[in-house]
């Protein structure tokens, strides 16, 4: 049975456009992952540390490990995203800095409404997202 008028709820313009924008970078994040990984184990892209070699590398602690393999810490990955074992990354960045997109977006929309508050809250949850990103928190940076 369709549902009449009165039982119909109607989206706001910005929930639309951060459901809309999420949509995109989620599946944009999945491509990145799906393609990154199969570049990965098909050997179109050289990785960084060998597959033969984890084994060996998995047994210790993660700070032998990133020096055995001289992986980089922090934002350092970005550096190797030319690697098939790093590549991946990119994918996972893109899955978690997507509300960071949405967010943004609708500070315009809550501007032209002058909701202040709104504006405030997105721009708050943009900077928590960003500094924790920074890895200023953590010495990871």
């Amino acid at each position: 049975m369709k549902p009449t008028n009165a039982e119909r709820t109607e989206q706001p313009p910005e929930q639309l456009l951060y459901a809309k924008l999420l949509d995109w970078g989620t599946r944009v994040g999945l491509v990145v992952l799906l393609l990154s990984f199969a570049a990965y184990v098909t050997g179109l892209m050289e990785s960084h540390v060998p597959p033969q070699k984890l084994p060996e590398l998995w047994v210790h602690p993660v700070g032998r490990f990133l020096e055995l393999t001289g992986s980089p810490t922090g934002w350092g990955w970005m550096a190797l995203l030319h690697k098939g074992d790093i590549a991946g990354l990119l994918g996972i960045a893109i899955l978690s800095g997507s509300s960071v997109l949405c967010l943004l977006a609708l500070v315009p929309l809550y501007r032209a409404r002058r909701d202040t508050a709104f504006v405030l809250i997105c721009l708050a949850e943009v900077a928590v997202v960003v500094l924790a990103a920074s890895g200023l928190l953590t010495g990871g940076h």
